[in-house]
Order: structure tokens, then sequence, then C-alpha cells
């Protein structure tokens, strides 16, 4: 809102002037106007070769009766001017360039070098609007480096057009460049919507492919393929058609359709092979490897795996790696180690070639790293039991890890190790294995908090930088009001009243605009909060799995640490019912009260296995309650639960009790009273160790950091009270209370 106060105090001095003017004559508008006029002010611009774009120096600059300047080596100049002065710009190397200055920005103007002499003098001045293929160049230079600069460029790209509206052709160049953009950096809804905007302004069939494959990437199945066949329906390249029919392949494979699959990569294959297209055929041979392994077919998959082997050989040294890990996948499903490990070792000694030559961009990400190649052959030993063999292979797929700070292999890996010291009975070196896998699984976790921070933080970034552009017509349209504005103020004095009124009306009719253009962006401004605060909801969500599972985790290693292996099994089986249930209720929003209750018998149940001895529990439903009813965040209340069982009941002395309650207050609100009669929050602290007082629990902060979040969403909907439950500080009672939507 803060931006259209400027406007509005422009808008009620130019009212005050025609008000002025019509009590006072002509002359004294003119003496208003010239008071105007009187403030100047300093313009910078540039020079430069309208081919080459070099820069000129020592290129008069003057302004008639005002000033005058040169340039300096980088063609750069400034000199005291007022809107509405002609600039003009004279050199022995160029025509002469005469420019009225319109505001106060800073302009660019080309000139063309002279043929001869005595030339008709014309204006080739431009202002930026050149730059829109060199912006464009740049943004798709800097796509796989930097996207925030890239969209950057594209931004300035379309603001090179500022004040003459864009063709449809470099709109749609625009904004399929930030479809790419989008697409590298796997913001595949974005780049949906850009890919869309590109086709609305100039259909293009190379577009419209990179549009199915956006939507097959985010898992826009259905659309995908109603898009290719769409697309075959048109008169398309060879090439084209190759890629149409193949992206159809992929995405019956991604549904499991082996046999719809298999059909249309061999359309593909056939057209590759008729015109030779070669780096398609390839692909093309593994890709129907891939659908025959998926349907079964395991001797046909074999041959077309043999085939796209063979021709990988033609091809450079890391596609041929590539290849030879697809084939190898292939023999690990098909169990026959042999042959994968054969096929592994080459490619592992190939990835260290192309290593050592320089010619390998690492990525921890990829498959195609020795870390990951040295774990994969272990694997195909240990499926043989082989666990000698596998050994050093694991050693060195842990050893290049580290080097690499790939935590990920690194925690496979040495897991892995552990549990096969363990097999073999050398159970001290699998101690040390399995306490170096807890360290590489803290620091994983650290690592994975921090990329889910910059992620989120990137991906506002992106969409700040996405908004810009969207905004960029309103933009326009505000700078052509104010251009015509500045002429129309000049004019001011030769009009009749009948003119000034007409004026008055136009002043009138651009604040309602710049009003609702204040709306519309205050607007803006809400939607996006509201997106960002689902998006952060969804990333806490998202850190109370890993926090649950880690937690549950270290149950099951009591167990084991007390070689109670009966009582490990059970509450194996029973935690990974939890976790199924868990885990598909990972990405909603809100659940039925009714399914968290069941989320909360099982997980108490669980606890109360291990520690039988320190508590009995009760999970009491109100009658009255009408469970379909209400909707809860997921895993809202366990974090209470896990409290009160850890920090309340397992020290108290004799055993203990918990109750949770949920009852129906009104018709519109449910009650959950979490109580435990445990040693209380106070004395808890106090058995807390210096160290575990300095940290914070990450679940409650989760909690807390999640029910803010909600309230701010859907005005109070959650309320939390945290008590003693009893005199002396003895139990706690955690009191929720959830408003039906």
């Amino acid at each position: 809102m803060k931006n259209i106060f400027p406007y509005l105090i422009c808008f009620f001095i130019l009212l005050f002037q025609v008000g002025y003017a019509q009590e006072q004559g002509v002359d004294r508008n003119r003496n208003v106007f010239d008071e105007e006029e009187a403030s100047s002010f300093e313009l910078e611009g540039q020079v430069l070769e309208s081919d080459t774009y070099r820069p000129i120096d020592k290129v008069n600059v003057e302004i008639t009766g005002r000033g005058y300047t040169t340039t300096n080596s980088e063609g750069q100049f400034k000199i005291n001017a007022q809107v509405g002065d002609e600039l003009i710009i004279r050199s022995d190397e160029f025509e002469t360039v005469r420019y009225r200055i319109a505001d106060q920005q800073k302009i660019t103007l080309e000139v063309e070098k002279a043929i001869g002499t005595d030339l008709p003098v014309r204006s080739t001045s431009k202002k930026k609007g050149d730059f829109f293929a060199v912006y464009i160049d740049s943004a798709k230079v800097t796509l796989k480096t930097d996207a925030k600069k890239s969209i950057e460029y594209v931004t300035k790209a379309l603001q090179s057009v500022t004040g003459r509206k864009a063709s449809s052709s470099q709109n749609a160049i625009a904004y399929e460049t930030l479809g790419d953009i989008n697409l590298y950096w796997q913001h595949y809804d974005l780049a949906i919507t850009n890919y869309k905007e590109s086709i609305r302004s100039s259909p293009n069939a190379d577009t419209r492919i990179k549009l199915a494959k956006a939507f097959t990437q985010n898992g826009n199945y259905q659309e995908s393929i109603d898009e290719y066949k769409k697309l075959l329906n048109l008169k398309l390249s060879n090439y084209q058609q190759v890629e149409a029919y193949q992206g159809l392949g992929d995405n019956y494979k991604a549904t499991n359709d082996a046999v719809k699959s298999v059909f249309n990569y061999q359309k593909a294959l056939d057209i590759a092979n008729e015109h030779q297209i070669i780096p398609k055929i390839t692909d093309l041979n593994s890709n129907i490897g891939e659908a025959y392994a998926l349907g079964g077919a395991i001797e046909e998959a074999e041959e077309y795996f043999g085939n796209s082997l063979n021709l990988s050989k033609n091809e450079n040294r890391r596609r041929a790696v590539e290849e030879k890990n697809k084939v190898a996948d292939f023999y690990n499903q098909k169990q026959d180690f042999a042959k994968e490990i054969e096929l592994r070792q080459e490619a592992l000694d190939e990835i260290n070639t192309l290593q050592s030559q320089g010619d390998d961009e690492e990525d921890n990400n990829s498959a195609l790293t020795p870390q990951r190649q040295n774990y994969k052959i272990a694997n195909a030993y240990v499926a043989q039991d082989k666990y000698e063999e596998a050994i050093p292979f694991l050693q060195k797929s842990i050893t290049e890890a580290d080097a690499k700070e790939d935590l990920v292999v690194q925690k496979d890996a040495t897991r892995k190790l552990s549990e096969i010291y363990r097999d073999i009975g050398d159970f001290d070196k699998a101690a040390e294995s399995y306490e170096r896998y807890v360290a590489v699984v803290d620091e994983l976790y650290i690592q994975k908090e921090q990329e889910l921070s910059q992620a989120t933080r990137f991906s506002k970034e992106i969409a700040l930088k996405q908004n810009r552009i969207t905004s960029l017509e309103s933009e326009r349209a505000l700078n052509e009001s104010r251009y015509q504005l500045a002429f129309e103020n000049q004019e001011l004095i030769e009009k009749n009243n009948r003119v000034q009124k007409w004026i008055i009306g136009s002043l009138i009719a651009i604040a309602v605009l710049l009003l609702f253009t204040a709306y519309n962006q205050r607007r803006n401004v809400n939607q996006q909060k509201y997106a960002n605060n689902q998006l952060a909801l969804k990333s806490l969500r998202s850190q109370m799995n890993p926090h649950f599972i880690f937690n549950a985790l270290n149950s099951v290693n009591s167990f084991i640490a007390s070689n109670d292996e009966r009582a490990a099994n059970r509450y194996l089986s029973e935690f990974s019912q939890l976790m199924r249930s868990v885990l598909e209720n990972s990405e909603e929003g809100f659940i039925p009260l009714s399914k968290e209750i069941d989320l909360l018998r099982l997980y108490v149940k669980l606890e109360h296995f291990r520690f039988k001895d320190k508590f009995n529990y009760e999970v009491n439903v109100d009658e009255g309650l009408v469970l379909d009813d209400f909707v809860i965040p997921p895993m809202l209340l366990q974090p209470y639960v896990e409290n009160a069982v850890w920090h309340g009941l397992r020290y108290k002395e004799e055993k203990g009790n918990l109750v949770i309650d949920f009852n129906q207050n009104g018709k519109d609100t449910v009650v959950i009273t979490i109580t435990d009669d445990g040693i209380g929050r106070k004395k808890s602290k106090e058995l807390k160790t210096e160290n575990q007082k300095k940290q914070k629990s990450k679940g409650m902060g989760n909690i807390k950091k999640r029910i803010a979040i909600l309230n701010e969403m859907y005005q109070d909907k959650v309320d939390v009270m945290v008590e003693d439950a009893f005199e002396k500080g003895i139990g706690t009672r955690v009191q929720l209370t959830l408003k039906k939507d």
C-alpha cells in the first residue's frame, strides 16, 4: 500500500493546478509549468555500436542551451537534463542521433557507423529494446548453475521491452525458458505453468513435448499421456515422433502397464531405426528391456539389454557406464549376481578412469560414483552369502563416501558392514561399525535438516522472482501512464476548460487503477503467505517421521541390547504396523480423529510393551463424541504421550497410570486430556543431565510450531494447556482443545 501514496500526492497536486489555472488564466498556468520545469536531474547513459555492442568513447553529448559532455572509455556519460529536452549525440564515426528525454531512467543508445558524408540525419536511438535475445541467451547459459540469476535474466529480457508490448514470440520464448529453468531445478508445478503460458502465446510442438515431460515428472501421468496423444495427431518431425512415443512408454512404465509401455517404445525404436536417429536407439533398447523386466518377460528383457550394451560401446564412455549400470540392476533383479558383479566391476574401472582424467562431474546423487558401485558389488556378494568377499568392497565404499561427504552411502555401507561382522561372529568389529553407523546417522539427520531449510528458502526465493515476472505487465501499464502524464502536463496550458476536465477524469481513472493494483498486490502477498504456511506445515510434518522413527528404533535397540530377541521381534511386528499407518497419513494435512485415536492406541501399546512394570494405561472415548465430525493434524498427540511415558512414568518407583480422555464439549469442540501420575515436570527437569538441559525436544518444538501455524491459518483451531496434575507437582496434565472447521 505504501507505493500508492506518491501517485496520490501527484494526483492531488495536478488537481490543484488545474483548478488554479481556471481562476487565474492561461498566463498563470504557464508560470506554474515553468516552475515545475525548473527542477532538473542528472541523466546517465551509455553509447554502444549497434553491430558489436562495443562502447564508444569521446562521443559529443549535448543538450542545446543546457550542457555538454563526452563519453568515457566505457561509453558512459552524465549530463544535467530535464524531461522533454532533446539529447544530441554526435561523432564523425556514426550518424547523428537525436533522442527526446521522457523520464529520469538510465538510457542506452545504439549508433550505426557512418558510410559517407552528407548523409540524412535520422534517429537510431533504442532504449534496451534489442537486448531481449542477449538476456535470454544469458538465462540459458546460467540455467544449470544459478537458477536465481537465470530467472533474473528472463526478468531483464521482459523488462527490456517495457514501454512497448512484448510480441507473442518473445513471450513464448521467455516463458519456455522459465519452464526449462524450473524443470531442471525440479519445480515441476512452476514448469507446467510456464510451459502453458508459452504455448498460449505461441503454440509450438517442442514446447508441448516439454510440457508433457513436466507432467510426467510431476506425477500427472494421465495429463502427460493425453498431451502426447494430441501431439501425435499433428504433423511432427521424425525426432519429435520418437520423443512422443518414448514419452508415452515412460508414462505407461511409471503406471506399471508393461504391455503398452513396450508397444510405444517399439514404435519409437522403429522410427529411430528407419531414420537413423542414433542417440535415441540405445536409449530405446534399454527402455524396452526395462519394460519387459517390469512385465516379467526376463528373456526378452535380457535380449534388449544386450543390444543396448553393444550399442553403447560406440558412444562416449560415460554413456557406456550408464548402460552397464542399468543392465547390472537388471541382473540383480534376475539374481544373476555373477554377471551383475562383472558389469559393475567394469563400470567401476571406467568411472575411476573418467574421474582421473577429469571428464566426470562428481554428483553424490548419481548412481555412477565409486562408493555406490562398490556398495552394490558388496550387496551382490552378500546375496550369495560370500561375506569375506563383500567386506573389502564395503570398506572401499565407506572410504570413498567419507572422502566425498556422501553420508547416505556411508550410512548404508557402515550398517551393512556391521551386520556382516555380526553374522560371521566378529562382534567387536560389529559393535565398532555400529557405533560409526549411529554417528553417521546423526550427522546425516543434521544434514537433511539443513538441506530442507535451504530447499525451503530456495523455493521461496524462486517463487518471489517468478512473481516479479508476472507483475511486469502491470508495471508496463503504470510506466506508460506516467509517460503519458508527463507530455499531457506540457500541453495543459494550451487546452481549454473542456480538455482540462477530460484530464481530471483521466487522472481519476489512473488513481482508481493504482488503488486496484495495490489491492491486487496485497491479495497476492496474502496468498503467498498462505502458501508459505502450507509449505512450513509440510516441512514440519516431514520432520516428525524421522524423529518418531529414531525414538522407536531406540526401543528396538534396547531389546536387542538385553538379548530379548522374541520381544524385539514382537515389538518390530507391532512397530511395522504403526509405521505403515503413519506413512500412509504423513502427506495428509488433516486426518479423521478416529484414525488418530487408532494410531495413539497402537503407540501406547508399544510403549507399554516395553515398560510393563512402569505404568498401566486407559484410552477413553466419550460415547457421545461424533468422531467423523472432527479432523486433526496427524501425529499431533503422540509427542505429549511420549513425554508422559519417557519423562514422567519411566522414573516413578511404583507403577503409574496414564489416562487419555476424548470428550465432546459442545457441538463444535472436542477436549483431549492426557494425564499421568508420574514424577512431574519439576522433578523430571532436575533429573536431566547438564547436556540434556541444553537440548530442546525436537518433537515438542515441532508440535509448538505446527500449532502456531495452524492457529494462524485457521483462527485458533487448536488450544493447548499443560499443568501439574496433582498437588506437590506430582503428575502432568495436557489438555488440548480441538475446534471443528
